[in-house]
């Protein structure tokens, strides 16, 4: 790992699973800390299992796991328990997604591994978070979208709420939980204590959809599916051009709507009243979105683009994974390969979410098999000889 990594020198011990919790630690380790991934001795994490897979082997556990560290180890085995103990006696994080109640039954929740590391991290991400009534209910990221409201704003007036076709609640729950590792580090190196953080997985994305809440309480108004629109600015959509390829445009200030309809040659219309102002055109967004429909359908996408970018009006090409993948900004700043393993040769994933001006960045060098760093783990960190190691794996306590 780069020298520059801000997290070099982090030890993450993660018994998460799936998506939210492996998410976590996967932003802890592009960003230099050192994850060892506790799994399952017999099966592994279930997110092995996902679809698609090349030559059996799970793309989006790969995407979330490539460069981590795998221990297999038997959690719900007391000489398993131990272990995990041992190696979480030096580490500076745990990462964790067990149903709450699930750690302290076993022996280790927060306050035995406080008592044997106080300086500990310990990232807790559930489906309701660990209090309140609906803390013990499971939870996945489908559940998430849906109790969070957000699927009920999602689609169009005529079609039923909809949640997206990806981990939309456990990214952004992965994301949270990994900053508040952060900002628990931060204020550790204050404090020299450890502290709890606990991510449910419906709040980030409840933070992003917040206004609808607002607007009930203050209006008395129940945000329904407006399809494209925000219901907060106009014209802002997706559009087809008439080589029936998509684009979107964003007129979500007045200057960039002044200039969207100067380059549709309509620059009188914003001296409209009708249209004068960003109030004014939601009140008659059919015909102001009317006007942006017929004239995309005008003219072929990549002529709306050149036209839209001369006047500075905010707009993108709709892109499927081909188009991103074949675009020079996108390969130079956003993807990266995962290395060291044949079956994913030439693959491409999304590198780290930001950047920062003194460190490169990770490589992603290899997806572990369950258990492949076992015994150079617990040999290195826990001084087990090869006979012990032997023994524990006899017993179905590690793989090895």
């Amino acid at each position: 790992m780069s020298e520059s990594a801000p997290l070099r020198g982090i030890k993450v011990v993660e018994l998460g699973t799936m998506y939210a919790a492996p998410t976590a630690g996967r932003m802890l380790r592009d960003f230099g800390a050192d994850v060892i991934k506790v799994e399952d001795p017999s099966t592994g994490d279930y997110a092995r299992q996902w679809i698609p897979q090349k030559d059996g082997l799970s793309l989006g556990f790969s995407r979330l796991n490539a460069g981590k560290r795998s221990v297999g180890v038997d959690l719900r085995n007391q000489e398993g328990r131990e272990l995990v103990k041992r190696l979480i006696a030096d580490a500076d994080v745990v990462v964790e997604s067990f149903r709450p109640g699930r750690l302290e039954e076993w022996g280790l929740g927060p306050d035995e591994l406080h008592a044997i590391n106080p300086g500990l991290v310990i990232a807790r991400v559930s489906g309701f978070g660990q209090t309140g009534p609906n803390r013990l209910l499971p939870g996945f990221g489908t559940v998430a979208e849906t109790a969070s409201g957000f699927a009920n704003v999602n689609g169009w007036p005529d079609s039923p709420p909809t949640s997206p076709p990806f981990g939309f609640a456990d990214s952004i729950a992965g994301l949270s939980a990994a900053m508040g590792v952060s900002m628990a580090l931060f204020n550790r190196g204050r404090t020299g204590k450890g502290e709890v953080v606990d991510v449910a997985l419906y709040e980030p994305l409840m933070f992003i959809v917040g206004d609808m809440f607002l607007k009930y309480t203050a209006l008395g108004e129940i945000q329904q599916r407006i399809g494209n629109s925000t219901g907060a600015a106009s014209p802002r959509g997706i559009y087809e051009a008439a080589d029936g390829k998509f684009l979107s445009i964003a007129a979500s200030n007045q200057a960039i709507a002044t200039r969207l309809f100067a380059a549709m040659g309509r620059a009188q219309v914003i001296e409209d009243p009708r249209y004068a102002t960003n109030a004014a055109r939601l009140e008659h967004n059919d015909e102001v979105q009317a006007m942006v429909i017929d004239w995309c359908k005008s003219l072929p996408r990549n002529e709306i683009l050149t036209i839209l970018e001369k006047f500075e009006v905010v707009c993108a090409p709709v892109n499927d994974a081909s188009d991103v993948v074949a675009d020079p900004h996108f390969r130079e700043r956003t993807l990266v390969e995962i290395t060291g393993n044949e079956i994913l040769r030439n693959t491409l994933m999304p590198g780290p979410v930001l950047h920062m001006s003194d460190y490169a960045g990770p490589t992603y060098d290899g997806v572990p098999t369950v258990g492949e760093h076992t015994r150079e783990i617990l040999g290195s960190q826990l001084d087990l000889g090869d006979d012990e190691l032997d023994r524990l794996a006899d017993a179905g306590v590690i793989t090895a």
